[in-house]
């Protein structure tokens, strides 16, 4: 008799005041598997692994580990039967140690008062064991986010887990900390571990999942062996329908220069930086982490200020010393973090899309709602943007919709000069594709647009002419033609002192 699955759930249904988020959704895993779930924003796949790991209880379904059915009311139960979540947004404590985070509320006793020395020594082995590079006393704020995020997958291994679940556990690495990653994914697998593994990053099924599972809609779509489908098949499953066309963009004869930067610095990361921006283009900005394209960014748009250099709207100079000075030259900013930077969580969706444009329905101490919902609704229809009601919380939505309200925000500005910094991260296929087709719509209507990304694609297909950086540096610019992947990694880590522009 073959052994049972390692894990089981099996007709999962779970409800919330006027939403049904899972209906009848079933998951396999295997020990040794790492089993991908894919949806758009709001399919469910949030609420399934809260479902597994104790945060919310089902109203229906069975769950099963090794054969045997269990029952997870509480994060506990979780925990006491092999299960571990690493979220997206890390949970460590920054001002305490890596040791005293792995072994936090169960720390190793000695007479009554916690046994450091035991407690590192053992964190100190679990991290040597992994080929982790890290001192377990440093306190975790000094860490990168990779390593962080090591330090999770660490403290999820210090419970003997068995079932380890990873949401987008990507979206914040570079490409040299994903491979260190995977790797320790690989590690896991080979010592019997099973990981569930939710991600947006299509490339990544091939070089580490197993299969994957999709959902729509809170409904289980299918189950398929990552070798023996198809991006194209995938993507079909989660979105009811074929994206022929992915990336959108119908290419015209830009107008004139509308912004051009000067040997901008900022006295830190930017350095003597130049490039233009002509009406009705999209420019790109690629870089590696760290390279200085949103420093950039923010100092065009008043969030940073430049102890050098000079900005030029529409030929004329112009003293951005503030985002409202930027305002007021037609500029608007989509931040790279919209939760820390850009959105009212605890706010409704039309306080969040209005929140710029308040002048236009508050007269004095009177406010035209009609006015206001008027506007919130314009943009909902536009960004296609899934939410029960307009004075839903922000915060509940899911994170592609979270990016379209705050996008949605900066459109209601009616910005003739709209940066985009990692516009798409964290959306699913069918949320980007809608993006593209808004930004090319866009510049059909000659409003011109900058797209910082770390997707080379998606620069690549969607982008006019890109703009590469280098450690604060300008190094060098390709035109629509002259775009490769391998072009722009040669740019992105080149001196710049021997590039010419």
């Amino acid at each position: 008799m073959s052994n049972p699955k390692l894990l089981v759930m099996r007709g999962i249904h779970k409800r919330f005041p006027g939403v049904y988020a899972l209906k009848d959704v079933h998951l396999e895993l295997e020990s040794g598997e790492v089993h991908a779930i894919l949806g758009e924003n709001g399919a469910g796949k949030s609420t399934l692994i809260k479902v597994l790991g104790g945060i919310y209880s089902i109203d229906q379904g069975e769950i099963y580990i090794d054969g045997e059915r269990v029952f997870i009311n509480n994060v506990h139960d979780a925990q006491a039967n092999g299960i571990s979540m690493i979220h997206q947004e890390l949970v460590l404590v920054p001002y305490m140690t890596v040791a005293e985070n792995i072994f936090l509320g169960r720390e190793p006793l000695k007479g009554g008062f916690v046994d450091y020395g035991k407690m590192e020594q053992e964190a100190q082995e679990l991290l040597d064991a992994y080929e982790m590079h890290i001192d377990a006393c440093v306190q975790v704020r000094s860490l990168t986010i990779a390593q962080q995020q090591m330090v999770e997958i660490v403290k999820a291994i210090s419970f003997h887990s068995k079932i380890l679940v990873m949401d987008e556990p990507t979206s914040s690495l570079s490409d040299k900390e994903v491979a260190f990653l995977f790797d320790t994914i690989r590690t896991l697998k080979s010592s019997g571990v099973g990981i569930i593994y939710i991600s947006h990053k299509m490339s990544e099924l091939q070089q580490i999942c197993d299969r994957v599972t999709v959902m729509r809609d809170g409904e289980y779509i299918g189950t398929r062996i990552v070798r023996e489908t198809s991006n194209a098949e995938l993507i079909a499953m989660m979105v009811g329908r074929e994206l022929t066309s992915y990336y959108t963009r119908t290419y015209q004869e830009p107008g004139e220069t509308v912004l051009e930067v000067k040997n901008l610095s900022d006295g830190g990361m930017v350095k003597d930086a130049s490039f233009a921006v002509r009406k009705g283009e999209i420019v790109g900005f690629a870089g590696l982490v760290g390279a200085g394209r949103s420093e950039a960014m923010k100092c065009v748009f008043g969030l940073s200020p430049l102890t050098h250099g000079e900005i030029l709207v529409d030929g004329k100079p112009a003293q951005i010393r503030h985002p409202d000075d930027a305002m007021r030259h037609g500029i608007a900013l989509v931040p790279e973090n919209r939760k820390e930077e850009a959105l009212f969580a605890v706010q409704s969706v039309q306080y969040n899309l209005t929140i710029k444009v308040l002048e236009s329905f508050i007269k004095g101490i009177f406010v035209n709602q009609a006015l206001e919902s008027e506007i919130a609704g314009r943009y909902i229809r536009m960004m296609s943007i899934k939410t029960p009601s307009f004075q839903q919380l922000t915060g509940n939505l899911s994170g592609g919709n979270q990016q379209k309200v705050v996008i949605g925000r900066w459109l209601a500005t009616n910005p003739q000069i709209l940066i985009l910094d990692e516009p798409t991260r964290g959306v699913d296929v069918g949320a980007k594709s809608e993006i593209y087709i808004i930004m090319n719509e866009l510049v059909k209507n000659g409003v011109s647009i900058v797209m910082i990304s770390s997707e080379l694609p998606e620069i690549i297909n969607m982008s006019d002419r890109v703009y590469v950086m280098c450690e604060g540096r300008v190094t060098g610019c390709l035109e629509r033609g002259q775009m490769t992947q391998e072009q722009i990694m040669r740019l992105a880590t080149a001196d710049s002192n021997s590039v010419k522009i």
